[in-house]
């Protein structure tokens, strides 16, 4: 395991970006979402919460210019399980759900963003109330806009302290100057909420590129009973 600090070292823009695990006391699930941007329409952008979760929004309504893969529902609860995803993929995988169908059917029904060249990939989790993890990566395969690879990590064992964290872009430039997916599998990171979830938060926050970061979503959740703190940090205030 290395921390958030150590595996962001050198990329500037890992772009939108999902931990999921345990505290180092194995007592609390925690989550954590963030948003990064480089466009004035990607940057332009705060997290509000919402009955189940929260949901993107403009900062700034009069600079909106596309909506259509920027205002989403990233989070949200259904039952015991918290879905967090970059994309309105969630509510695919919220209706799956309510339909007796399955998060992996749900993602298999998904393609990459139509932003070509870079196809930005659907990144999505699941972390259910037994402690159980699921995280996908749906991206593009060699540039061809009808190639997607869907790709499925499961961790059915909680580990204390440990979380596993998938981002959307390696930090990697393509000869055109895209930006290259995710590549291998999950990173493993290292969770310490000891100090308090804002302490965390922040931590992975300040990891982050100080141009590029946008908004950041933590969630710490008691095991045995269910009860949960969250935290929105957004530079738009």
């Amino acid at each position: 395991m290395q921390t958030i600090n150590e595996i962001l070292a050198g990329n500037a823009y890992p772009g939108r970006g999902i931990i999921l695990g345990r505290s180092e006391d194995n007592g609390r699930a925690v989550a954590v979402y963030f948003i990064m941007g480089r466009s004035e329409n990607s940057r332009n952008r705060i997290f509000t919460k919402t009955e189940d979760g929260i949901k993107t929004e403009a900062f700034d309504a009069s600079k909106l210019t596309d909506p259509s893969l920027v205002i989403y529902h990233p989070v949200r609860q259904f039952g015991d399980a918290l879905i967090v995803t970059n994309g309105d993929q969630t509510d695919t995988i919220c209706e799956h759900l309510t339909s007796g169908k399955k998060f992996h059917g749900a993602m298999m029904s998904r393609v990459f963003e139509p932003d070509p060249p870079i196809f930005t990939p659907r990144i999505s989790g699941i972390l259910r109330g037994n402690g159980a993890v699921t995280l996908a990566i749906v991206k593009n395969i060699g540039g061809d806009a009808e190639v997607p690879a869907h790709q499925f990590f499961e961790y059915s064992q909680p580990q204390a302290g440990k979380g596993h964290l998938i981002h959307t872009y390696s930090g990697a430039a393509r000869p055109d100057g895209s930006l290259e997916s995710f590549v291998g599998e999950p990173r493993a990171v290292k969770i310490n909420v000891a100090d308090g979830l804002e302490t965390y938060a922040n931590e992975v926050w300040n990891a982050l590129d100080a141009a590029n970061r946008v908004a950041l979503y933590a969630r710490e959740i008691v095991v045995a009973t269910g009860e949960y703190r969250e935290i929105i940090i957004n530079k738009y205030k």
